[in-house]
């Protein structure tokens, strides 16, 4: 064994670069960078930062060189990682006796950047900001969203006692830390644990109470209000873990702020569920509510690389690229959610009631489908094709409107990037109208969801734990609200 340096440089820049970093043996074992261990907790909120497992293999990310004692005469795997946009290196070396330095460089296979697009992680949780900055650059990601989350923690003299990690780091609109093109700010996350859970990013002062409803407490707050704090804060409400049931519910109350137009944007992570997801977001967009769809890590272990799941938020040419200017391109639903592929997708009204559809997903890593959506219906599909070491597909259709109609992309199947899982990434929906007509709301949808506000004023009334009667008949009030949205759409 000998001590090696080793260094990542950027192909265009020549200079260290920020990666993520295997290195193994013949038989798998790990040879971890100084100042990282070769194995590590994976488990919420345990020793979080510079490590992440993902499979069966562990990584350590390093700021672009490193030291670490590697075996000679042997042939070791290095396997290097920078975000969906770097083509990624799996390389066998044998390191001869005296041979102290390794020199490798790594290359985008495209720059988003240069077209206007930001990329941001939504949601990453219990990291220190300099962890989250580290892994932010090594994964190619220009915003890391870390937000202030209560978390309970067991002490060594028994007893749990419940924190908020990061609290005293919160920078609202601007950037905390920064380092070349990765920046962290540091937000709130909100949450009730049947009611709902918010991102509240972009606001110019915390929204408290950061957490509301736990056995212990009462359920004297609302989802709807945290939103309007938020917005009076000039920040962005995202409804993060949208229909999931772990909570007893699939809506919320978190879906009745986002009829009542509380919500900017619903958020898809990569975490396990047991309720799938985007039937739901396509029954919401039908419904005539056009939540922007964002896509957030929800990292809060070692388990999770942060932007394992990432948005891509365009820029206005004329506008300069800040963290600001990405909270408006998503409020304004210039975004896809990504894993792995980078979409391209334009609709061009040519005609009264004809639209051009011109489409295309790039990805390191095959993929089933690309397809395009209207209305929810798939109306165009193609797989990809391997070129220049990447998988391509475009479409480009003629669509006649026969009423005002959503669009959107996907690209589904395969293997992702990095990570477990499949391959995926979708567009936010794009409305285009035939003759100034507003969308019909579709009544199987506005069906699907009306109980599940029905089944939050159920809860108000007769297990919501109130003190103050008045959140009581404020969260009524609201479900009413909401449901009269959908009689009215309905006619």
């Amino acid at each position: 064994m000998q001590t090696v340096h080793l260094r990542i440089n950027d192909s265009v820049t020549k200079q260290p670069t920020a990666v993520r970093l295997r290195i193994s043996g013949p038989n798998g074992e790990t040879y971890s960078p100084f100042g990282r261990p070769p194995i590590f907790p994976i488990g919420k909120g345990e020793e979080l930062g510079g490590l992440v497992k993902i499979g069966r293999e562990l990584f350590s990310y390093i700021d672009g060189a490193t030291e670490l004692r590697l075996p000679t005469g042997v042939s070791i795997r290095l396997q290097i990682f920078k975000g969906i946009e770097y083509r990624p290196l799996d390389l066998q070396v044998t390191i001869s006796p005296g041979k102290m330095a390794l020199r490798f460089e790594i290359e985008r296979w495209t720059n988003r950047a240069d077209t206007g697009w930001l990329s941001a992680d939504t949601r990453v949780q219990y990291l220190s900001p300099h962890a989250a900055l580290l892994e932010a650059a090594a994964e190619d990601l220009d915003i890391a969203n870390l937000l202030i989350r209560r978390y309970f923690h067991l002490a060594n003299d028994g007893n749990t006692y419940f924190t908020y990690p990061n609290a005293t780091a919160f920078s609202g609109q601007s950037a905390l830390l920064e380092k070349g093109n990765a920046s962290v700010v540091v937000n709130t996350f909100n949450e009730h644990p049947y009611l709902g859970k918010l991102s509240l990013l972009n606001s110019h002062r915390p929204v408290y109470p950061i957490a509301f409803g736990s056995p212990d407490d009462s359920d004297d707050w609302s989802i709807v209000d945290w939103c309007e704090q938020c917005h009076r804060k000039n920040g962005l409400v995202v409804w993060a873990d949208a229909f999931r049931s772990e909570g007893g519910s699939i809506g919320s109350e978190a879906l009745v702020a986002a009829i009542l137009g509380k919500i900017d944007a619903i958020e898809c992570d990569p975490q396990p569920r047991s309720q799938p997801f985007f039937p739901w977001v396509y029954k919401l967009w039908s419904a005539g509510i056009f939540l922007p769809l964002v896509g957030g890590s929800a990292k809060d272990s070692n388990a999770t690389a942060l932007g394992a799941m990432r948005t891509y938020a365009q820029i206005p040419k004329e506008e300069v690229r800040t963290y600001p200017a990405w909270v408006e391109a998503v409020r304004a639903g210039r975004t896809f959610a990504t894993n792995g592929p980078i979409l391209s997708f334009e609709v061009e009204r040519i005609a009264d009631a004809t639209v051009i559809i011109r489409a295309k997903a790039e990805c390191l890593t095959a993929f089933s489908r690309f397809e395009i959506l209207a209305n929810g219906e798939t109306v165009a599909s193609a797989s990809s094709e391997p070129s220049d070491g990447l998988f391509r597909t475009k479409i480009e259709i003629e669509h006649t409107l026969n009423e005002t109609t959503w669009f959107a992309a996907r690209c589904i199947g395969g293997a992702p990037v990095s990570g477990e899982g499949t391959t995926f990434a979708h567009t936010s929906a794009t409305l285009l109208s035939l003759q100034d007509l507003p969308f019909a709301p579709r009544p199987k949808a506005i069906a699907a969801l009306k109980p599940l506000v029905d089944e939050v004023r159920v809860w108000a009334e007769d297990r919501g734990q109130y003190t103050d009667e008045k959140w009581r008949m404020q969260l009524v009030e609201r479900c009413n609200a909401a449901s009269h949205f959908f009689d009215k759409a309905l006619g």
